[in-house]
């Protein structure tokens, strides 16, 4: 199974964007979204920025991660 996460864009450069997510800083490509902004949600994967989010459902995917990792450190 593959799964994307949300992450907040931090700053843009090129095709390149780096993102925020769980605190954590990573370089994506944004080629595959390329109207995207700095403060934007955007679903991750596989290093590619493939889908813009609004922020309610990218804070609601966030919690539901979370609430999964909650369930497996117990």
């Amino acid at each position: 199974m593959c799964v994307a996460i949300p992450a907040r864009v931090k700053s843009i450069e090129g095709f390149m964007a780096d993102v925020e997510v769980g605190g954590v800083s990573r370089k994506v490509s944004v080629q595959l979204t390329p109207e995207v902004k700095k403060d934007d949600y955007v679903l991750v994967h596989a290093g590619f920025a493939i889908q813009i989010l609004d922020e309610q459902e990218a804070q609601q995917t966030m919690k539901l991660f979370e609430e999964l990792d909650a369930l497996e450190t117990k």
